[in-house]
């Protein structure tokens, strides 16, 4: 069973960092390519970032270039999303998502709020 499960989520004060991680088990985490996915209350999907299988490339949405950072480790099953000078519009529920077997995958979620 593929099975997706995020953690690290908070509320924090803007300005301040959060590391979010996601552990991935019931495939072959190691040679697919993955992504964090948000989304805000009311509003629609947004994507924030991609990793290669081999955590090669990364690719971020404008909105949090220079800011997050996406990394993985294959021998722990695990991708990871540091967020650094947070504002108060990262605030949204995240979640570590990926396509395979002909369809898109993604956990459960973690919150994040960004609020003074």
């Amino acid at each position: 069973e593929v099975q997706l499960v995020e953690s690290g989520g908070a509320m924090v004060q803007p300005g301040e960092s959060l590391k979010l991680s996601c552990v991935a088990s019931g495939f072959a985490f190691s040679i697919y390519d993955m992504s964090w996915v948000r989304q805000a209350p009311g509003k629609g999907s947004e994507w924030v970032s991609g990793i290669k299988n081999d955590g090669g490339r990364t690719e971020y949405a404008g909105s949090v270039k220079g800011r997050f950072t996406i990394s993985r480790d294959n021998a722990k099953n695990t991708l990871y999303l540091q967020m650094n000078s947070l504002k108060p519009e990262d605030t949204s529920l995240y979640y570590c998502a990926t396509d395979m077997y002909g369809r898109g995958w993604r956990g459960q979620g973690t919150p994040v709020t960004v609020s003074s």
